[in-house]
């Protein structure tokens, strides 16, 4: 955007208080230019970057925005963002207008505007993207006139006579047609609407929530702990060499293979399988063993506990 764009001064907006017949009130009051005017104040614009020139071209063209940007209100988007983003464009028109070539600014300026509109609806449309495909858009800014047309706005599937007969007069396939058909039907919800009879209720409260819970944690965080233990006591009773082939060949998440540990050790592959069956086989009786005694002390604990006579 230019300087003089960049700079100009604070433009009139659809306020939350006034609402649109203010704003609509406050832009009336800008004068329509006469095309010399409109030429001299493109040309100081364009030769000098004239901040001026820009500011009064933009808001003798906001009426104009605010005519394309409430033809866009049944797409259920607030009005106040469709002007904004209709003052964009406007701006953007302004910005690449040439006056040398013969045509008004206002005739320039209603293509950009619309694509910026375009482009706000298409992203705010939908959380999912309706798409960017020009067929997509195409069902997307027509569909609704089509509709309208035939007197088909309610909500429910188009029949099949009905999409065959869209689908033709739009030059899409009939999959996209009704695709988009019934992604237009069903607008994103909120998970803040209320749904409580007290209005104290929102969606959000009733979803379920499936991650684990804090005390699920510590007790899962607790239990590997324990486990982690039984393994290290229980890998004591291993030798070196044992202890070197139990972890590469059962604790790691690329094992070795026996053959390769078999030409570390210089022996065969059958002598590194020996040695790890071996290995696990007292892994695994040393870990049930002191589990075994951890449950027992746990239990004399339990019954030797000031408490226990008291709930005995």
């Amino acid at each position: 955007m230019s300087k003089a764009l960049a700079t100009m001064p604070s433009l009139p907006a659809v306020s939350a208080d006034g609402g649109l017949d203010r704003y609509l009130r406050t832009i009336r009051q800008f004068p329509v230019l006469a095309p010399e005017e409109e030429y001299m104040l493109a040309r100081r614009f364009h030769d000098h970057d004239d901040v001026d020139a820009a500011h009064a071209l933009v808001t003798s063209h906001l009426r104009l925005v605010a005519k394309i940007a409430l033809g866009y209100r049944h797409y259920g988007l607030p009005v106040a963002d469709l002007v904004s983003e209709g003052t964009l464009g406007l701006m953007q028109a302004v910005k690449k207008f040439d006056p040398e070539k013969g045509f008004r600014l206002a005739t320039y300026a209603m293509w950009w505007i619309k694509a910026s509109i375009h482009e706000y609806i298409l992203n705010s449309w939908s959380l999912v993207k309706i798409g960017t495909l020009s067929a997509h858009k195409k069902v997307f800014y027509n569909l609704r006139k089509i509709k309208a047309r035939l007197g088909l706005l309610d909500n429910r599937d188009l029949s099949p006579e009905e999409t065959t007969l869209i689908a033709t007069e739009l030059g899409v396939s009939e999959k996209d047609l009704v695709n988009m058909s019934r992604r237009m039907s069903a607008r994103d919800g909120s998970l803040n609407r209320v749904v409580g009879e007290d209005g104290d209720i929102e969606m959000m409260d009733l979803l379920e929530d499936d991650r684990p819970n804090q005390e699920t944690i510590l007790m899962e965080q607790s239990e590997s702990g324990y486990r982690m233990a039984l393994l290290d006591g229980a890998m004591d009773g291993l030798n070196d060499r044992e202890r070197d082939v139990f972890t590469r060949r059962r604790l790691s998440s690329d094992p070795e293979t026996l053959e390769d540990l078999g030409k570390e050790y210089g022996v065969s592959r059958e002598r590194v399988r020996q040695i790890e069956n071996r290995a696990f086989e007292k892994v695994r009786k040393a870990v049930l063993r002191n589990a075994a005694d951890n449950n027992r002390k746990a239990m004399d604990a339990r019954d030797h506990h000031p408490m226990a006579a008291a709930l005995a």
